[in-house]
């Protein structure tokens, strides 16, 4: 399974979500991303215009998280941070499962919220992370399913907040035989080398999101590899 330079770097979501980021780290890093011809980065909603001002005519595009990392919002809320980014240039969006809607049985409320951000997203893919450390396999099942559903774009397994933020080949091999071959996924947590990123494409992952260094490690593992 092999795989350019050029296609692992349009596969990454580089990020960059600390609540202490400043607006000069956002810059720097929109930089480094155009520079360096990664896909995307991903952001907080208050740096997306800064983002996208950076990255105007590059392929690069602006990832905006909403409702992270708790996801719980009321769909209100969510529908107008989602209209805010689109506004203020974003690309995609991150958007994060009601999960205490989800485990408390409310599974309709868990999926008109996910339909609503896709409808605010006007056609822009919606990334919908499930947060796979705090569920079984029968809900990471049910989850995938009821994203699939709400006619998003991308299950991604986690926010990297949860205890134990891992991206497993297991979970990501359940949501791709969930939701067919043509689905996005978004493998996140922990995918810092070339293996676990191979790993992780194996498995079925369309995307992986991952700060900085773990970007340039996966490309220095490529380097090595080649």
């Amino acid at each position: 399974m092999d795989i350019t330079r050029e296609q692992i770097k349009k596969m990454l979501d580089v990020a960059l979500l600390q609540p202490t980021n400043t607006a000069a780290q956002i810059e720097e890093l929109a930089h480094v991303v155009r520079d360096e011809g990664f896909g995307q980065i991903c952001v907080q909603g208050l740096w997306v215009s800064l983002a996208a001002s950076i990255l105007k005519g590059s392929d690069a595009k602006v990832v905006a998280c909403v409702g992270f990392p708790a996801g719980a919002l009321k769909t209100q809320v969510k529908v107008f941070d989602t209209e805010q980014a689109v506004a203020d240039g974003a690309d995609e969006i991150d958007m994060v499962l009601n999960l205490g809607m989800f485990h408390g049985g409310n599974r309709q409320y868990a999926e008109e919220d996910v339909r609503a951000v896709v409808r605010a997203a006007r056609g822009r893919p919606v990334k919908v992370i499930i947060e796979t450390p705090y569920l079984n396999e029968e809900q990471k099942v049910d989850a995938a399913r009821l994203v699939q559903n709400a006619g998003a774009a991308f299950v991604k397994t986690c926010t990297g907040t949860s205890p134990d933020p891992m991206a497993l080949y297991e979970d990501v091999r359940l949501i791709r035989q969930t939701v067919g071959p043509e689905m996005g996924i978004k493998a996140s947590g922990r995918v810092g080398n070339y293996f676990r990123f191979m790993t992780m494409k194996e498995a079925g992952a369309t995307r992986v999101g991952l700060v900085l260094a773990q970007a340039r490690e996966i490309l220095r593992g490529w380097d090595a590899a080649h």
